[in-house]
């Protein structure tokens, strides 16, 4: 497992090479949904019902699936960091803040549907948890577009961070850790 993060662009490009549909962030926000529901990490389910989602049922490819699995190890070393280390594989800072914003709403759109296929029981969460899911709810259904000026940056960052921290509350309090599993493995295939 390399402590490097998932490019965005790059792994979009690959996506797209393969022909599935949906871009990084959708990919991330649908396997860090899926973990912050409570999906298992030694639960092996999760590439079929992601190729369910993503690739119309049909089995990643040899690159996909090495660089899907990849990221999958990454999520769930990052969640399990004691620094709150989840990083959102969004485009960089230097990518016009429209498109930050739509993948931003791509990811937050992924979590949701992750999040749904594996918590279906919202009665025992949190009140954080469940404004949580709300605001999610309410991100993801934003469109306008945004000004490319320092106000609306700060606004994206501050998004872009209430999303992190609160999908890492979501998985604090409802996923399962891989240290809780009997089997631990230092990869995932």
């Amino acid at each position: 497992m390399s402590t490097t993060t998932t490019n965005y662009e790059s792994f979009s490009t690959m996506l797209s090479q393969e022909n599935i549909i949906v871009d990084a962030a959708e990919v991330q926000g649908i396997l860090c949904g899926m973990l912050a529901g409570g999906m298992t990490a030694d639960d092996q389910s999760w590439i079929e019902a992601l190729s369910d989602v993503v690739n119309q049922g049909d089995g990643f490819s040899g690159k996909a699936k090495t660089q899907i699995v990849a990221l999958f190890n990454e999520i769930c070393q990052q969640y399990v960091d004691p620094e709150f280390a989840l990083t959102l594989c969004l485009p960089d800072d230097a990518s016009p803040i429209n498109d930050r914003g739509t993948a931003l709403l791509q990811w937050v759109q992924g979590f949701l549907l992750g999040f749904g296929l594996h918590q279906a029981d919202l009665t025992a969460c949190s009140a954080d948890v469940k404004e949580g899911l709300e605001d999610f709810t309410e991100i993801a259904r934003m469109d306008e577009e945004m000004n490319d000026d320092e106000e609306s940056e700060q606004a994206l960052f501050e998004v872009i961070e209430y999303v992190r921290i609160t999908a890492m509350l979501c998985f604090t309090e409802l996923g399962k850790s891989p240290l809780e599993s009997d089997n631990v493995t230092n990869s995932v295939h």
